[in-house]
């Protein structure tokens, strides 16, 4: 992995830190940006320096409270120690937000303050095999979303017939273990109750929690996850998915962003036929046509930079209808920008309208759980929901009892 090694800000000259550098999109959205943003400001340089996700997060936290960085820096909603700090510059005023979707500019807010331009955009589906599902004789509905016993019955039919029910691993991201909770979950509680459990408002030990927390230890029971879910990293999960005979796999539609590059590069293989659904409906569930809808990358602007107004010059040549719709071509996914009018998807037209119809009707929930815990909280969702239940390493009852150690205030 590349370590950053964050050089000091030069008069005339931004540096900018991401993630992203193994995507072709990605990279060609930013090449894209800095050409245009040199062309309208001669005699300035943008750096763009490319870093592993992980190592880029440590570091950043590093530099950053020693008052030092990169002038722009990657962000994502979670990292609220980012404004917290005062690490970042507040953007209200040094932004154009009318070219970013309203709830986007929510999401990235905190205090009163933007602390940062959201980009990226995306919701949570469940990818999967299509030829797979058809050998196993599962019909998705019209919709796009099986009934939780449909769901359960898909898992049992693949264990069955030698398959890997479902591709997930945590061994580098504090997430993905939570997609057959809290999905699931929004759909049983509905938005409000759902609001009130990310606040601390609502008990684990509510039935209707309890109920989904049961439903997803019987899943792992039947052998729905791979046995190296714990430690294997995101990146592994996506070729797991393409050459494991694994049939689902819950993602972020981020997905598309590494599944659609040459399969040299980690992308689907030649013919990989990949369907989208939604996640199940839940028996009694309040809401069963909310999904969540989130921020997933951002840039922020470091609150030491000797030239803010420099930095926001950049941003605002990324925050434009003509790099949104960039973005949405470049990397097959999904944008904060608002776009003068949506792309039609190239030879990715029928990806994209397949995600349409899964998300009509959608009752959006706007944000990830990480994006609400903190804390001792946070630390136990990333041990508890994220790894320890999905993985089968504690019951129910003990599951229940830390969340709301960790959580609950009554």
């Amino acid at each position: 992995r590349l370590q950053p090694k964050f050089e000091p800000a030069i008069s005339g000259r931004s540096t900018w830190s991401t993630m992203g550098g193994d995507q072709a999109g990605w990279v060609k959205w930013l090449d894209t940006g800095v050409a245009r943003f040199e062309a309208a400001n001669p005699g300035t340089k943008v750096k763009l320096s490319y870093y592993d996700k992980s190592a880029l997060l440590v570091a950043l936290n590093t530099a950053l409270r020693a008052g030092q960085g990169p002038d722009i820096l990657y962000s994502e909603p979670d990292m609220l120690q980012f404004p917290d700090n005062g690490w970042v510059l507040p953007l209200e005023d040094r932004i154009d937000w009318s070219k970013i979707q309203p709830w986007a500019k929510g999401a990235s807010t905190r205090a009163g303050h933007a602390w940062q331009v959201p980009f990226t955009a995306y919701t949570n589906e469940v990818y999967y095999n299509r030829a797979l599902l058809k050998e196993l004789g599962v019909v998705v509905p019209a919709n796009g979303q099986l009934s939780q016993a449909q769901f359960t019955d898909a898992v049992k039919k693949a264990r069955a017939a030698g398959m890997e029910p479902i591709a997930l691993g945590v061994g580098d991201r504090p997430f993905p273990g939570a997609y057959l909770s809290f999905e699931p979950l929004l759909r049983k509680l509905g938005k409000d109750d759902y609001q009130r459990l990310l606040d601390g408002k609502l008990s684990y030990g509510d039935p209707r929690v309890v109920q989904v927390l049961t439903w997803l230890r019987t899943l792992v029971d039947d052998g729905a996850l791979p046995k190296t879910f714990s430690t294997m990293s995101l990146t592994d999960s996506y070729a797991f998915f393409f050459n494991r005979r694994a049939v689902m796999f819950p993602q972020g539609t981020w997905y598309s962003q590494r599944a659609f590059n040459a399969p040299e590069k980690g992308g689907q293989p030649a013919g990989f036929d990949v369907g989208v659904m939604n996640f199940p409906a839940m028996d009694g569930g309040a809401c069963n046509n909310c999904k969540t809808l989130a921020v997933s990358g951002a840039y922020s602007i470091n609150a030491a930079s000797k030239q803010p107004a420099l930095a926001a010059k950049f941003i605002n040549v990324l925050a434009t209808p003509e790099l949104g719709a960039l973005w949405v071509t470049a990397t097959n996914s999904q944008t904060t920008v608002n776009l003068d009018s949506p792309p039609s998807g190239g030879e990715r037209a029928a990806y994209f309208a397949e995600l349409a119809a899964a998300n009509k009707g959608a009752d959006y929930f706007i944000g990830i759980p990480l994006n609400f815990v903190q804390g001792q909280c946070r630390e136990a969702f990333v041990q508890v929901i994220n790894v320890a239940l999905p993985a089968g390493l504690i019951t129910v009852p003990d599951a229940v009892k830390r969340m709301d150690a960790a959580c609950y205030k009554g």
